[in-house]
């Protein structure tokens, strides 16, 4: 089957809309079949919407006193939200419920304390796989091409364990529709790998779809119904699209050409720091961290953003592929 959009679509940012606003760190966006809408929120919890409305967000009843960062963010299938703890020094993953109560689902692996996570997925066999960016601290020190110690885990009836090491600052984790892969964003290598996924689970030796350049940093990922691999680049504020073919078109950017340009020299010269990352020049996309397609036809798009407070959406010309999420339902 030929893929169906044209390798010249690009949308300009005049074709966003706020799908939601008010919102803290909306890191990661999950859509359900439902209607509903869940971001993570910088607070400690998640905030929920249907669109058109204005959102809840739910929040850890003692006011976040253990300070947890929600970065990546899933929902189990019992319908419980789950999130990736990114916080200064705890890491791991946690459920909060509706009523903000957070409970700790994963802490360890390998018998060690996860450090600060990034990001969290639950498959429908009961597993949760996790990824950690980096062991070391500041995490800004592995914003280069020399340190490589991420590492995607999983955790299941046998444990929580390691199950790909050696990566460069693991980010973003998905399924291939035809449950043959797993996709990863290496997003300080600059680069989109892939592991077959084996029974166990346990994942078979790595292969590079893409690397990329300049100040594209690969965070987050989403498929089409057709095999196309939606990016979205924190730095560059790029949405970009790699073709079954492997072409890579840019499908959004509203970049600061002359930041871009600062924060790649920067990063070729090892210097990255959390204050070059902390802006975005002019850019409206405020640090474009996810998309995800939803809707009742899965043709709009979310896009999840780290300094900004609201979650912006456009209309795509084919539908996504449903993920994990997709057919669950919020407890």
């Amino acid at each position: 089957m030929d893929y169906p959009l044209p390798i010249d679509f690009k949308l300009q940012f005049s074709d966003l809309r706020i799908a939601a606003e008010g919102l803290n760190r909306p890191e990661c966006v999950l859509t359900l079949e439902s209607g509903q809408l869940i971001a993570a929120n910088g607070k400690g919890g998640y905030s929920v919407w249907q669109a058109g409305q204005s959102p809840r967000h739910v929040l850890p009843r003692d006011g976040n006193r253990q300070g947890f960062v929600p970065n990546g963010i899933a929902l189990s299938p019992d319908g419980v939200v789950l999130f990736a703890n990114l916080g200064n020094e705890l890491g791991g993953i946690f459920s909060i419920d509706h009523a903000g109560e957070v409970k700790p689902v994963v802490e360890t692996v390998d018998g060690a304390p996860l450090p600060p996570t990034n990001f969290v997925l639950a498959d429908d066999d009961g597993a949760i796989w996790f990824t950690v960016s980096t062991r070391v601290r500041p995490r800004s020190t592995a914003w280069n091409r020399k340190v490589a110690d991420g590492f995607i885990g999983v955790s299941d009836s046998r444990g929580s364990r390691i199950l790909a090491d050696g990566l460069g600052y693991t980010n973003e984790i998905a399924f291939s529709p035809d449950a043959r892969w797993l996709y990863v964003n290496e997003t300080y290598s600059q680069r989109i790998s892939r592991f077959p996924l084996l029974a166990g689970p346990m994942l078979g030796p790595k292969e590079v779809v893409c690397e990329l350049s300049g100040a594209d940093f690969p965070d987050g990922l989403c498929f089409d119904a057709f095999g196309g691999v939606w990016i979205t680049c924190v730095g560059s504020n790029r949405v970009l699209l790699i073709r079954p073919d492997g072409r890579v078109q840019i499908v959004l950017e509203d970049t600061d050409v002359d930041y871009v340009r600062y924060l790649a020299t920067r990063y070729a010269d090892g210097l990255l720091s959390p204050d070059d990352m902390a802006s975005t020049g002019t850019s409206r996309l405020k640090s474009v961290s996810s998309l995800v397609f939803g809707g009742h036809d899965l043709k709009t798009a979310y896009l999840g953003c780290l300094l900004g407070s609201a979650v912006m959406s456009f209309d795509s010309p084919i539908p996504g592929a449903p993920t994990t999420n997709w057919r669950r339902s919020l407890r």
